[in-house]
Formats: structure tokens, C-alpha cells, sequence
């Protein structure tokens, strides 16, 4: 009988090594989705407006909606995340210091003997972290949840709807329109055929709007802290969530489960607030951390002896079956530590923040510059397109697409362009096929050689090749190496170290002594003028003397920040997403003063200031008395 060929014995050999791998197949895909799931949603959740979009014209400072508004308004609100850039020095930074955290703990360990105490005050540190960082990821899953019941747009009929919360409709946009009428369930698609009573379907408009009605917390103490926080319901139910499944891991009990939650929200969390900034220096970073790596787990016993001793949530965990000789075995646990998610992770949301770039970058238009007086052209503007936020807009992508990504709604040449509902993700997917390549391949050589493997050797080299390669063969190298996250705004400008309120007097007085001699007279009467009915001038005009109530208002709030920051010591205070109803004797004493005569009402309780004493020409700047 003839001995098998070659290439018999080694279809053979894989045949035998599935066999024996696959008892643990179903821990090895659950490892693989843990790790890709924190990564797929903090890439998406960091995305912000590129570089190459238009800024804003203007800020919106509204951040609740009121009764009568909808979450279609925060569409034209700009997501402001302020990531901490790494730079290239981090690249010998980072290893050193982690070689040092990780030589300390297992001396530690050694040294104690019993672990006890270093878990219970590690557990402690990670505790404090964990509530927030969970909070945050159950927040922003409790969102998500919400916009695939009520998202902003869905398909009906062939028509694409837009919803418009503030009256209660949904209007027929683009597509089959022809003899559609404005919908007025708030349900999606094909729910709106759902008969609701009038009662259930104002409860689910206001349920829709839940979401963006959030309280405004405010805390300073003086030289320690100044913060404002925004919680909603969401935000609410995030955090009592987050505080019971960390004191249940701490007090309690450790399951894998809670051990997984508290490192998915590390990781989320860290994603959104670190950035290499530029390929270059995530190239480097990672590239310096593949060698820790290395040495760490195959020349030292450090890292194995820590993530095994140490019970604190810095890594996943996930069950695994028993060897096949002794299905009474202990349960035992694989290993997964969170450097392997987020180190290799800051690469991919790098990549798909590059991609959103390159997707505006591709809308840009060049307008060629005037004719000049000599026939030459002056130089050419750039027109930037408008950012339209697609962060979280999977719901409208899934009530307006099929499975396979055909749009459900028709369009023509007549009707406006419609907003996208995603952009092109070259190189995020080619990064995720990296990932997903050096994953398998830490996994395949874990089970044939029985030894822990330092999962950045094979990651590290699936990343960066499929980053670089991808742009190698799209002909991109050259705009990856000079892409960057460092870039100031274009409208940003330093101006020393002056404060807001000091560039605002020195702007406010060179425009006031810039005017001529009879236009700061009518000046001087506006204001005047406008001083006897309480209201402000806004001396940013330029001649129209129109009295604006909202500059008086942001007067009001900079003389209490310069309160504030010369007397205040310690403030707390809570702001409600709506307007409080007034109290019984409040709307007494509001009837009483109007039922005054106009006179008495009119007539204001004035003080003179010392400026008005000295100088009668001078601008009236008076005190209401109390």
C-alpha cells in the first residue's frame, strides 16, 4: 500500500487539529465578538467633524429640547470630542512605563504572597473608573435602543419620510410622494399602518423626545473644580445600572459576565478619549509595544503570573469547556487582557476618522479666483461641505435600506439631495480584516503549541499591513502619512492670555471710539434711551441702535462668571429640561404688579453711580436698587 502524498498528510494534520479544537470553537468566536464589539462601537461613537468640513457658522448653545421640539434638532448640534494625542515620544513613553507597572506588580505579588489585599485595593481603584465608564456604555446603548423605535428618517411605500417632532408629523421627502400624506404616528415604517389611540400616540411623541430632555447639573469650588454635566433619563437609568453591577463585583461576586462589562467599558471609553493623531505616530506606538509584548510573555513569566494572579477587571474572560479526558474538571476561564483591544483599537478609529476625511475631502469644490485688473486670476477658494453628524445614525440606515444596502426609497434629479446615511470605510473595514487575521492566527498557534501567546505579535503586523497596503494600492500614501488630528480649527485664534470678558471690552471699545463724532452721540441717546426701559444696547451693532434682550441676558451670565470667580467659593445647582411652573404667591405677585398704573410700573428704583457723578457726558450706567 502506498504511503499518503505530501499534501495528504498535511489536509490530514489540519483535519486532526480541527478535531481537537473544535470543543473550543464556541469560546474562541465569543472571544473574537467580545473583542471586535467595544472596538466596532467606540470608533463610531469617537467620530467628530473632520478637518475637511465646513465649520459651523455658528454654535448652538441650546442643549435640551423643550416639550414641543424634537430630536432632530441636535442634528445641527456639532459633537465636540476632545481625544488625548499621543505623540511620538508616548512610542518609548508607554512601553517603559508599562514594563515598570507590570515589573512592580509581580514583585508585589511575589513579595505578599497572598493577593488578597493588592486585589481588594486595585478592585477599589478600577471601581471608581467602572461606574463611569459603565454608565457610559449603557447610556449610549440605551440611545441607540431608543432611535431604532423613533429614528429621524424611514421609508414607507417606496417614500422617504422625514419626522418632524415639533409638529407631530412625518412629511413625505423623496421617493414614490405622489398622493402621500403626512404621517402623524410616530412609529417607523411599517408600524405606522398601527391604529393608536389619541392618548398612546401623544405618549410615544413625548416618549420619542424623552431622550433630549436632560438636566443641567453645575458644581464649582473655587481653584478645585468647575463642571457641568448633562443627564437625562437614559443617563440616569445608565448610572443606577453601572453602581449595582459594581458594587455586586466588588462586594459580592466576580462572574465572568460583570468582569467582561466592566473591561467593554473601558475600552469604549478609552477609544473616545485617546488619538495617535497621525499613522505615523500610531505606527510607531504599536510597533514599539509589539516588542514589550514579546519579551514580556515569552522571556519573562511577568505577564502570565499577573493577569492570572490579579482578579481586577483589566482583561476579558471567557468559559471553556473541559480537556476531553476529564469532563469533571474545575470550569476554566481564556484570557483576553484590554491592551490587545484598545492599543490595536486606537488604530482602527484612526482609520475610520480617515475615512470620513477623505469622504468630505471628496465633496470639496475649488471656486477659481476674480479677474484682476492686470487679466490675471486671483487664487482659488476651497468650498467646504457641510457636516452633516452620521455618528449613531444606524437606525435610519436600517429603516431605509435593504439587507443587501439597496436604498428602499427612489430619488430624481428634482428632488433635494438627501443628507448620507453612512460613508464609505475602506480602510476601517481593511483594519477590522487585519484584526480580525492576526486574531485567528494568535488563537491557532495558542491551541497548537499549549503556551500564551503575546497577541500584538500577530496583530500588530494585521493592522499596520492592512492600513498601509490598503493605501498602497489605492494610491493614498502620501495623503495618510500627511493626514492629522492635530489640525487647529480653522476659526480657532490665540490672542495671548487675555480673557474672554477682557477681548470683549477691548473689541466693544475700539468699536465704540471707531465711530465718528455724531454716531457716538446717537450712541450715548440709544443707550440712554434704552437704560430707562431695562434693557441693553448691543454695542456690537454698527448704527442700528437695536435693543437686544439676548445680549442682556449674556451680560448678566459674564458679570456672574467674574462673580464667580472673585467671591464664589462652592455652588451646586440643578437646572430642569423645561420651565417651572410658578408657585401660587409668585402668580399673586404677578397679577398685583400688573394691576399697578403704568407709571408706578415704569418707574424704576435708580441709584447713581459714581460714574454718573463725576461725569454728566459720560455714558448713564446705573444700580437698581433692591
Amino acid at each position: 500500500m502506498a504511503e499518503p502524498g505530501f499534501l495528504a498528510r498535511i489536509l490530514g494534520r489540519a483535519a486532526y487539529e480541527f478535531s481537537l479544537m473544535q470543543p473550543m470553537i464556541p469560546t474562541y468566536i465569543h472571544l473574537l465578538a467580545s473583542a471586535l464589539f467595544p472596538i466596532f462601537t467606540g470608533a463610531h461613537a469617537s467620530l467628530s467633524r473632520p478637518t475637511s468640513a465646513a465649520q459651523p457658522g455658528k454654535k448652538r448653545k441650546k442643549t435640551t429640547i423643550t416639550d414641543d421640539e424634537s430630536g432632530e434638532d441636535e442634528e445641527e448640534e456639532e459633537e465636540l470630542h476632545k481625544m488625548e494625542g499621543l505623540s511620538p515620544t508616548d512610542a518609548i513613553v508607554m512601553p517603559v512605563l508599562a514594563g515598570c507597572t507590570l515589573a512592580g506588580l509581580y514583585f508585589l505579588i511575589k513579595w505578599l504572597k497572598d493577593p488578597a489585599l493588592l486585589n481588594k485595593i486595585l478592585n477599589a481603584y478600577f471601581a471608581i473608573f467602572g461606574v463611569f465608564s459603565v454608565s457610559r456604555l449603557i447610556t449610549d446603548a440605551l440611545d441607540t435602543g431608543h432611535s431604532f423605535i423613533f429614528p429621524r428618517r424611514y421609508t414607507r411605500d417606496g417614500a422617504l419620510y422625514h419626522v418632524h417632532g415639533k409638529e407631530k408629523k412625518a412629511v413625505p421627502v423623496a421617493g414614490n410622494v405622489k398622493d402621500t400624506r403626512p404621517v402623524t404616528t410616530p412609529l417607523p415604517g411599517f408600524l405606522t399602518r398601527i391604529p393608536l389611540p389619541d392618548k398612546v400616540r401623544e405618549f410615544l411623541w413625548t416618549d420619542r423626545a424623552m431622550p433630549h430632555k436632560k438636566w443641567t447639573i453645575r458644581m464649582y469650588l473655587h481653584r478645585v473644580l468647575a463642571g457641568k454635566a448633562l443627564v437625562g433619563p437614559h443617563g440616569l437609568a445608565g448610572f443606577v445600572l453601572s453602581l449595582i453591577a459594581v458594587a455586586y463585583f466588588n462586594f459580592i461576586d466576580k462572574p465572568w459576565y460583570l468582569t467582561n462589562l466592566m473591561g467593554f467599558g473601558f475600552s469604549y471609553g478609552a477609544l473616545q478619549l485617546m488619538s495617535p493623531t497621525t499613522f505615523a505616530t500610531g505606527s510607531l506606538i504599536l510597533s514599539a509595544l509589539f516588542f514589550y509584548d514579546i519579551y514580556f510573555v515569552f522571556f519573562t513569566p511577568m505577564m502570565v503570573t499577573v493577569a492570572k494572579t490579579l482578579d481586577v477587571p483589566i482583561k476579558l474572560v471567557f468559559p471553556r469547556p473541559a480537556p476531553p479526558g476529564s469532563p469533571k474538571a474545575l470550569p476554566s476561564l481564556a484570557m483576553l487582557g484590554l491592551g490587545d483591544v484598545v492599543l490595536p483599537g486606537i488604530m482602527i478609529g484612526l482609520a475610520l476618522r480617515f475615512d470620513l476625511f477623505l469622504f468630505y475631502l471628496r465633496q470639496q469644490k475649488q471656486v477659481p479666483g476674480e479677474a484682476q485688473e492686470d487679466g490675471t486670476l486671483g487664487s482659488a477658494t476651497i468650498v467646504k461641505p457641510k457636516y452633516i453628524s452620521l455618528s449613531g445614525r444606524w437606525s435610519d440606515y436600517f429603516w431605509t435600506h435593504s439587507l443587501t444596502g439597496r436604498p428602499l426609497f427612489g430619488t430624481s434629479t428634482e428632488s433635494k439631495r438627501e443628507s448620507p446615511f453612512t460613508f464609505p470605510k475602506t480602510y476601517f473595514k481593511a483594519s477590522l480584516v487585519g484584526y480580525v487575521a492576526g486574531m485567528l492566527a494568535t488563537l491557532g498557534v495558542m491551541h497548537i503549541w499549549g503556551h500564551a501567546q503575546p497577541a500584538l505579535l500577530y496583530l500588530v503586523p494585521g493592522v499596520l499591513g492592512s492600513l498601509w497596503l490598503t493605501a498602497l494600492f489605492r494610491g493614498e500614501i502620501g495623503l495618510m502619512w500627511e493626514f492629522s488630528e492635530a489640525v487647529e480649527d480653522d476659526g480657532e485664534k490665540k490672542d495671548g492670555d487675555k480673557t474672554d470678558a477682557d477681548k470683549k471690552t477691548a473689541n466693544t471699545r475700539s468699536s465704540f471710539f471707531s465711530l465718528s463724532e455724531k454716531k457716538r452721540e446717537e450712541r450715548e441717546a440709544r443707550m440712554k434711551k434704552a437704560m430707562s426701559k431695562h434693557v441693553t444696547v448691543d454695542e456690537s451693532s454698527d448704527g442700528d441702535g437695536v435693543a437686544d434682550k439676548q445680549g442682556s441676558k449674556k451680560g448678566k451670565v459674564e458679570g456672574a462668571a467674574k462673580h464667580r470667580s472673585e467671591r464664589e467659593f462652592f455652588s451646586f445647582s440643578v437646572e430642569a429640561p423645561w420651565s417651572l411652573k410658578k408657585s401660587k404667591s409668585t402668580r399673586k405677585e404677578s397679577q398685583a404688579e400688573e394691576m399697578e398704573s403704568p407709571t408706578e410700573k415704569e418707574k424704576p428704583n435708580w441709584a447713581p453711580t459714581e460714574t454718573e457723578e463725576k461725569d454728566d457726558d459720560a455714558v448713564r450706567k446705573r444700580v437698581r436698587l433692591s
